[in-house]
């Protein structure tokens, strides 16, 4: 591999960073790079700037209104994005749920959703998960039964992320139980609007809203929104955790938290001297920095080789181990590196505007949270266990 950028790439990252210098709102750029609250505002101010670029779906075909950058264009958008301090895209709807659709919909599920995903008037969440059926997904239990040309559907999901902000979401729902299990799962495209959807928040350790319980009580979903064929959902959802599994790498967000660690550990004081002097933590610094590497130059590798219009494989689980690992360790550190002050914090200063003073150092207060938050990174998109199983498998042959 060439880790050269050739000139045509260079111009490519001159106008990336042209248009982040001239675009991207300075008070978004200082709630992600001070890690405060953003809101469903921020996002949505975010993707029109984008849109009206062109640059939102960079992974979309152009008949649809994306931009079919090549794997080298989209790693320097995601490094010097993260570098900057842009918000990371909500993946549902434009990068999850979208390409379902161009692959396996049909030309009015097109027509209709996809202008929809791109304008923002679309906020879509994912409905896999259930009580009984996390990383053993076929397990899940909510049942659509079809009745004329509606399915009636009946069941719960969880964890649903910023459910309480959608107005779609893509569900896996049973419609067969008459056979193995991944073979009667279908994947519906659900209003949330539609009478009989409750959505319930689940507060995080850290106070935040970011998760929720569905419930579906006797909701009745048009036949015309099942993605391809009935019972075939099964092949559609791993489809679009290839996808999912890739993105949760991490690597720009990543390498911005490295930075951010450095900065921090150059700050605190041990023994009178930067922590970033200390040898010990100095290594771990080294550690992550090196596996960091490792991981990106396999990213990269990785979307090559599908550039021609394929989706990765088992290599998608692989980035998904490292990625989530490697970020992981890095908020260990960070908090590490911040100490007992990482615990106590007062909610306010997560929000930007917060004049008060602070209980410790102004970045200590996201540091715990960032911490446990994080620990759901080794778990959901497919625990890490199960994606050790599936490398195990389909790569080393085990």
């Amino acid at each position: 591999m060439n880790m050269n950028y050739t000139a045509e790439e260079l111009a490519f990252r001159d106008e990336v960073r042209a248009f982040l210098d001239e675009k991207l709102p300075a008070d978004i750029a200082a709630k992600v790079k001070g890690f405060r609250r953003l809101s469903k505002e921020d996002h949505q101010r975010w993707q029109k700037i984008l849109s009206e670029k062109g640059w939102y779906a960079t992974h979309w075909p152009e008949e649809y209104g994306g931009v079919e950058w090549t794997p080298v264009q989209k790693h320097i958008w995601d490094e010097e994005s993260c570098r900057y301090g842009v918000p990371r895209s909500i993946p549902f709807g434009v990068n999850m749920v979208a390409p379902v659709i161009i692959k396996f919909g049909t030309e009015e599920q097109k027509q209709k959703y996809l202008p929809r995903i791109l304008s923002g008037e679309d906020w879509w969440c994912q409905g896999y998960s259930e009580p009984g059926a996390g990383s053993d997904l076929a397990s899940l239990k909510t049942r659509a039964v079809r009745e004329g040309d509606h399915y009636i559907v009946n069941g719960q999901k969880t964890w649903t992320t910023l459910g309480q902000h959608a107005n779609m979401i893509f569900c896996l729902v049973r419609t067969n139980t008459e056979v193995k299990a991944q073979e009667g799962i279908s994947f519906l495209l659900i209003d949330m609007n539609t009478p009989g959807i409750t959505v319930r928040p689940i507060i995080t350790l850290d106070g935040e809203h970011e998760v929720n319980e569905v419930f579906f009580e006797d909701v009745k979903v048009p036949v015309e929104n099942l993605v391809g064929e009935e019972d075939k959902g099964w092949t559609y959802a791993k489809y679009l955790l290839t996808y999912e599994r890739t993105g949760l790498a991490g690597i720009g967000i990543s390498k911005a938290a490295l930075s951010h660690l450095k900065e921090l550990a150059g700050r605190r004081l041990k023994n009178g001297r930067p922590l970033i002097e200390d040898p010990s933590f100095r290594q771990r610094i080294a550690q992550v920095e090196i596996d960091l590497t490792a991981a990106a130059i396999s990213n990269l590798r990785i979307i090559a080789s599908v550039e021609g219009g394929g989706v990765p494989g088992a290599e998608s689980s692989m980035l998904k181990v490292r990625g989530t690992e490697i970020r992981q360790t890095i908020n260990d550190l960070a908090r590490r590196a911040i100490g007992p002050y990482a615990i106590p914090f007062v909610e306010e200063e997560l929000d930007l505007d917060f004049d008060g003073e602070f209980l410790s150092d102004e970045n200590a207060a996201p540091l715990a949270a960032q911490y446990f938050n994080n620990r759901k990174l080794s778990i959901f998109g497919g625990s890490n266990e199960i994606q050790k199983n599936i490398v195990s498998k389909m790569i080393l042959g085990l």
